[in-house]
C-alpha cells in the first residue's frame, strides 16, 4: 500500500509537457552530428580483426577488435586529461597576467590583450575574445561561449566570463574577482594533479586483473593443456569474444571510476 501512494505521488509530481517544453527552449535544440571514424583508429581496428582472425577466425577478430578498442581509448582518455589540465594550467597563467596589468590601472580590455602577448594560442584566444567584448561594452561570457575555443578550456572560460559578467553587474574590483577565480583554477588542476597521482594505483591493479586470463592461458598452453585450441571450436569463439568483452568493459568502468573529470 505505501509503494502504491509513492508511485501515486511520483505520476501527480511528474512535469508537464509545457514544463518541458520550456526547458527545452531554454537550452536550445540538440544538435547530433555523426563524425566519420579517424584514420587511426580505422587502422588500429583493421589491425587488431587481422591479428585476431589469422589465429582464431571470425571470434578471434572481434575479441583481438574489443581489446584493440579498450586499449586505443584508454589512451586516448589519458591523452585528454592531461591536455585538459595542462591548457587549465595555461589559462590559470594568463589569467593572473591579466590580474597583474588590472592592478597596475589597465583597462580590462587592455590589460586582457597585453596578457594575450605571452600566452598558449588557446588562452590568447579567449584573452582576445574577452577584450574584443569588454571594448565593445558587450559581455565577455557570451563572447567566451561564442569562441572557438578547446573544450579543454570549456570550464575555465566558463568561470572567468561569469565572473567578469558579476564584476560589471554589480560594480566589483575585476582585479580581486578574477584573482580569486584564478586562485580556484590553480586549487583544482593541483587537487586533479593528486587525485591523478593516488589513482595510478587502482589503475595498475584494474590493468592486471584483465590480463590475468591471458596469463593463464599461455601457463595452460606452456603446460601442454592446450586451451588455445578452444578458441577454435564455435563454443570457445563464442567464450572469447564473451570474455575479452567483459574485460574490457570491467577496465573501461574502472577507466571511468579513477578518471573522473574535476574541471566541470
Amino acid at each position: 500500500m505505501l509503494g502504491l501512494l509513492f508511485v501515486a505521488g511520483a505520476v501527480l509530481s511528474w512535469p508537464s509537457g509545457a514544463a518541458a517544453r520550456r526547458l527545452r527552449a531554454l537550452r536550445g535544440p540538440r544538435v547530433r552530428r555523426w563524425a566519420p571514424p579517424r584514420p587511426r583508429t580505422v587502422l588500429v581496428v583493421a589491425g587488431c580483426g587481422l591479428v585476431g582472425w589469422v589465429p582464431f577466425g571470425a571470434g578471434g577478430a572481434v575479441a583481438a577488435c574489443i581489446a584493440g578498442v579498450s586499449v586505443w581509448r584508454g589512451r586516448l582518455a589519458r591523452r585528454r586529461s592531461r591536455e585538459t589540465l595542462a591548457g587549465i594550467e595555461g589559462f590559470a597563467e594568463s589569467v593572473r597576467a591579466l590580474v597583474s596589468e588590472l592592478t597596475v590601472g589597465a583597462h580590462p580590455a587592455t590589460a586582457a590583450e597585453h596578457a594575450a602577448v605571452d600566452a598558449d594560442p588557446a588562452s590568447a584566444k579567449a584573452l582576445r575574445a574577452a577584450a574584443a567584448a569588454a571594448r565593445l561594452g558587450g559581455g565577455v561570457g557570451a563572447a567566451l561561449a561564442r569562441a572557438e575555443l578547446p573544450a579543454t578550456l570549456s570550464a575555465a572560460t566558463r568561470r572567468v566570463g561569469r565572473a567578469w559578467d558579476l564584476a560589471g553587474r554589480h560594480g566589483l574590483p575585476l582585479a580581486e574577482v578574477l584573482d580569486a577565480v584564478r586562485r580556484d583554477l590553480d586549487h583544482r588542476a593541483r587537487f586533479a594533479h593528486q587525485v591523478d597521482a593516488r589513482m595510478a594505483g587502482p589503475r595498475t591493479s584494474a590493468a592486471v586483473l584483465a590480463a590475468l586470463p591471458v596469463l593463464g592461458v599461455l601457463l595452460g598452453e606452456a603446460m601442454g593443456a592446450a586451451p588455445l585450441a578452444v578458441f577454435t571450436t564455435p563454443a570457445g569463439q563464442v567464450l572469447l569474444v564473451l570474455g575479452v568483452a567483459l574485460a574490457a568493459a570491467g577496465v573501461a568502468w574502472t577507466s571511468h571510476l579513477t578518471g573522473q573529470v574535476v574541471f566541470r
